[in-house]
């Protein structure tokens, strides 16, 4: 064997040692993705009719903020402290409320955005049963955290259509209003929207509560769990701690924070 020969040899042995070690490191690198995922928890916690405060992955994200009067008036305004992003899904003061100046990052158009390390897609729907014609357009959010796949409807009224629902895909979160008005969905429309993404967990949000006033167009969550009848129902308080790895296999699940 030549002396080329020789070095053509070795530089073969060499690409084919780099590529296995780069393969290996790949390997390892999705792994341990893999395993923080499974191993890191994400806690969602309640703020009030649509506000949520979720922790986790590194990340805090508050969603729909809310100035207290009407039908939130008895809850207290929710902090927007240490927030790595805030997503509303429209600028009405009882679910995009954000004071001046602003001091956070926040999201309120469909798109899809990275921003502070996050990934994120809004996606438009009807806030109304008129085509957005009398309160426009709601921003559904869709992103993952600590492995947890999440989607908020917010104030979602207009049902979930073919193109909704192949960008959303089965989320494992799902969070859904479920009181009705004029502006979100009734119990009927909601499990009409959970029936059409089949959710592992949900999470059912603006309803009537203990904190609204008499002028609030809400029903309570026991309408929408009647008919939800069959699938099992956890009250979990204020605070849900959640793994990628305790999600359910099959089927679905209702949280009720409050």
């Amino acid at each position: 064997m030549g002396r080329e020969d020789t070095m053509k040899r070795r530089q073969l042995l060499q690409n084919a040692s780099a590529a296995f070690v780069g393969t290996l490191g790949l390997g390892i690198a999705s792994n341990w993705q893999s395993y923080q995922a499974q191993t890191s928890a994400l806690r969602i916690t309640s703020l009030g009719h649509m506000c949520f405060q979720f922790v986790g992955g590194g990340k805090t994200i508050v969603t729909n903020p809310f100035d207290p009067r009407g039908c939130t008036e008895n809850y207290a305004a929710p902090s927007l402290s240490g927030a790595d992003l805030v997503l509303v899904s429209s600028r009405l003061l009882d679910e995009g409320f954000i004071p001046e100046p602003a001091g956070v990052n926040f999201l309120d158009e469909p798109g899809a955005y990275e921003i502070n390390g996050l990934s994120v897609q809004g996606i438009g729907m009807p806030h109304d049963r008129e085509g957005g014609r009398r309160f426009g357009i709601n921003t559904a959010w869709l992103w993952s955290q600590a492995g947890v796949r999440v989607v908020h409807l917010g104030g979602a009224a207009a049902p979930i259509d073919l193109e909704d629902k192949i960008l959303i895909g089965r989320p494992d979160v799902l969070i859904v209003p479920v009181g009705g008005g004029p502006k979100a969905y009734n119990p009927t429309e909601a499990v009409a929207a959970i029936n059409s993404l089949q959710p592992k967990l949900i999470i059912p949000t603006q309803y009537l509560t203990a904190a609204a006033n008499s002028s609030c167009e809400l029903e309570t969550v026991d309408s929408f769990l009647e008919l939800m009848a069959g699938t099992p129902v956890d009250r979990v308080g204020g605070t849900l701690n959640l793994q990628s790895s305790g999600l359910p296999s099959s089927g679905m699940r209702i949280k009720v924070l409050s």
